[in-house]
């Protein structure tokens, strides 16, 4: 139970069959970003709560994540990576 205020609510999780969620996929999605939380049920023995994915479940940590301007400055073309590499490969392959 969730309170707010003085009053007492309780939050209501709607149950869905995996046909009926394939079927309205969309519809769900939205209805999971606004809010609402469903569980997916696939056979008797399972199931499945849809969440949307927030900043803390992301692999990548923001602070190591660079902003355009500076991933555009470090990015070399597929030129210059052949033009880099060509060399250390030949020297693998002298005899």
């Amino acid at each position: 139970m969730y309170q707010y205020g003085t009053h007492l609510k309780r939050k209501i999780m709607l149950i869905i069959s995996s046909r009926e969620f394939r079927d309205n996929q969309a519809s769900y999605l939205d209805r999971i970003d606004s809010g609402e939380e469903i569980l997916v049920q696939r056979g008797k023995n399972k199931s499945y709560k849809i969440i949307p994915v927030s900043e803390e479940d992301t692999v990548i940590s923001k602070e190591y994540i660079l902003p355009v301007d500076e991933d555009l400055q470090r990015a070399i073309t597929g030129e210059e990576l052949l033009n880099r590499l060509k060399p250390r490969v030949e020297k693998l392959f002298e005899k």
